[in-house]
């Protein structure tokens, strides 16, 4: 059993809405947290100024930040504030210019996150799964490929695999590290296709899921996505994984059980979206165990996953004997 003089260290892997919601109760265990970002967005303020500055992605490291920092309130309303005036900054996010500028200042991207997290009083550390400025692509099983982030989904069509230009992309060293030291890899909820497969495809960090001693757990999504996931069960979102990065690099999958209310659902219906099913027996065919429960919150009318809830289970992976 892990003391408080050591305490095990757990690595998520995320990007996206979902990976926020883990960290921000992960951060408040006794563990020791990294969090391994995307940076392949390519929408809104992020997508502006890549195409400006040429730099990795600043959008999900904001919400990262965010998420793990411990200051004032305030400060985080501000650091998330987006611009809305009809000017050069509307649709702008004072935290991602904040990123720009800091990576500016610093030289560097990975040593700007690293200035901001310090002054935001991040709980772990965050690396940028690269330090790239990275290009997402998706060839469809028509055989059309589709570029950048933001369009991938808008395709409407059935994704076969997802890849990244450059084509020798280097993955941060930092988080390769990460990945062979942690006790516990997790792999968090979000779009499968342009928010969580675009860090493992990583040349070094797929090599380093299926080397490291950690157990790696992901936590599957909910619902399906129109233009990623439809009709996916949640074995199909773990054989995509698998068919991206290989075979047995996940241990076990952490999947919703409950029943979700017809009010929800029909409102999910109305973006062609639904519950994900669990297939149990062909997951654990697959060699993957299968941890169910009660993961998500109920006092919302979309269905998000519990911030307390799925942080207690995911610690309790590293805390039992």
């Amino acid at each position: 059993m892990s003391t408080i003089q050591n305490p095990p260290r757990i690595v998520v892997i995320g990007g996206g809405t979902g990976m926020p919601v883990l960290l921000r109760g992960l951060k408040n265990k006794p563990i020791d947290l990294t969090a391994l970002v995307t940076v392949a967005d390519d929408g809104g303020s992020t997508g502006r100024l890549r195409q400006e500055i040429d730099m990795p992605a600043p959008g999900d490291i904001r919400n990262v930040i965010a998420a793990m920092s411990d200051v004032e309130p305030i400060l985080i309303d501000l650091f998330q504030y987006r611009f809305s005036i009809d000017n050069g900054l509307s649709g702008h996010s004072l935290g991602n210019l904040l990123l720009a500028a800091m990576a500016s200042v610093t030289g560097d991207f990975y040593t700007g996150v690293k200035e901001l997290s310090r002054v935001f009083g991040v709980k772990g550390k965050i690396y940028p799964i690269s330090n790239e400025n990275l290009q997402l692509h998706a060839q469809m099983t028509d055989g059309t490929i589709v570029s950048g982030e933001s369009n991938i989904p808008l395709a409407r069509k059935k994704i076969k695999r997802i890849f990244l230009t450059p084509e020798h992309v280097q993955p941060f060293p930092y988080a390769v590290e990460a990945i062979k030291e942690a006790d516990l890899v997790v792999i968090s909820p979000g779009s499968l296709y342009t928010s969580i497969l675009p860090n493992l495809i990583i040349p070094g960090i797929d090599k380093a899921l299926q080397k490291t001693s950690a157990k790696v757990v992901y936590v599957c999504n909910v619902m399906t996505q129109l233009g990623e996931t439809t009709n996916y069960t949640a074995a199909d979102h773990a054989q995509a994984i698998n068919d991206h990065i290989g075979d047995n690099c996940i241990d076990a999958i952490i999947v919703h059980n409950e029943a979700i209310s017809k009010e929800v659902r029909d409102r999910y219906a109305l973006e062609q979206a639904a519950p994900v099913l669990l297939d149990r027996n062909r997951l654990i065919d697959m060699g993957i165990e299968v941890i169910e429960g009660d993961i998500i919150t109920h006092q919302y009318e979309t269905v998000r996953h519990d911030t307390e809830k799925i942080s207690t289970l995911l610690h309790s992976l590293v805390v039992k004997k």
